[in-house]
């Protein structure tokens, strides 16, 4: 069992969190849990997890925090009205949400200049398969210092951990890299439908065309799934990059950039979210294509 330098806290406790606090477990680590929804902690509570009544609390008794929360708007909630009353200097906050950069900065100076508690902004890439095997891309920003110790602390947890810049930059990554994520699934899916309209086995798609350039890790992931129309269980969510998109248009905006088809993904996602998918895994995207 490695040695324990930290006392970590974990806020948020879904679909990411809820592999990601198993994992930390599994490694040794002793942890300290809290969920908006107490229902969610059971799981991890049953593997030793230690649940705290409060976020409050949860920071009072850590020595690195670490969020994994679903927006922007309900990490500076938990941020504003638990953390910042309850840090210290010497104390980290890891963000492993995917968030607004512009709120990242903000909620960070705001933080070190109430208590002095430190943030680095670490969301990930690799899904809940990437959360279960430890083989997650993490693109953080920050001071070296405290990168550094995100780096040990998340250890069991990735494969890359990869320090982007200052506190936002790894916001900024994960923006880029959810454009990519986006417009590749969305392609897949009218791709899968299509070939199925033109009498082609779809679910040999993904193994036609594996080691290719069209290949990657979203085509053989979900195009088997939308190949047999195979929908659940949900391991991540349409409204999550729905999000995402929203926030690639939002910065493209300021900096006066152009960004075309990730704008025109937003829509697609959108559309595909208003007509009840918001919930669901983005395989559904197949739906809108698909002949009846």
């Amino acid at each position: 069992m490695p040695e324990q330098r930290y006392k970590l806290g974990f806020a948020g406790i879904g679909l990411m969190g809820r592999p990601l606090v198993l994992r930390l477990l599994a490694a040794g680590c002793e942890v300290k849990v809290w969920n908006r929804d107490p229902a969610k902690l059971q799981p991890v509570a049953e593997a030793g997890a230690v649940v705290c009544a409060s976020a409050a609390e949860l920071v009072r008794e850590s020595d690195v925090v670490i969020l994994c929360l679903a927006d922007t708007a309900a990490v500076d909630q938990v941020v504003t009205e638990q953390v910042i009353g309850n840090g210290a200097a010497g104390k980290l906050l890891i963000d492993l949400s995917s968030i607004d950069p512009a709120a990242t900065r903000r909620l960070a100076a705001e933080l070190k200049a109430y208590c002095g508690m430190a943030w680095v902004d670490a969301p990930v890439s690799g899904g809940t398969a990437g959360a279960e095997q430890g083989s997650l891309a993490i693109m953080a920003g920050g001071d070296s210092a405290d990168v550094a110790i995100a780096r040990e602390v998340l250890r069991p947890l990735y494969s890359r951990l990869t320090h982007m810049g200052p506190v936002g930059s790894g916001q900024i990554t994960k923006i880029c890299n959810q454009m990519i994520v986006s417009c590749n699934v969305l392609v897949i899916a009218e791709m899968m439908a299509l070939a199925k309209a033109a009498g082609v086995d779809a679910g040999k798609i993904p193994e036609a065309l594996a080691g290719g350039f069209a290949d990657s890790k979203p085509l053989q992931i979900v195009g088997p799934e939308m190949a047999d129309e195979r929908f659940e269980p949900v391991k991540w969510r349409v409204k999550t990059l729905l999000k995402d998109l929203n926030m690639a248009v939002e910065l493209a905006a300021k900096q006066g950039n152009a960004v075309p088809m990730s704008g025109l993904a937003a829509q697609l996602m959108q559309l595909h979210g208003g007509r009840g998918f918001l919930e669901l895994d983005p395989s559904t995207l197949v739906k809108q294509y698909l002949k009846s």
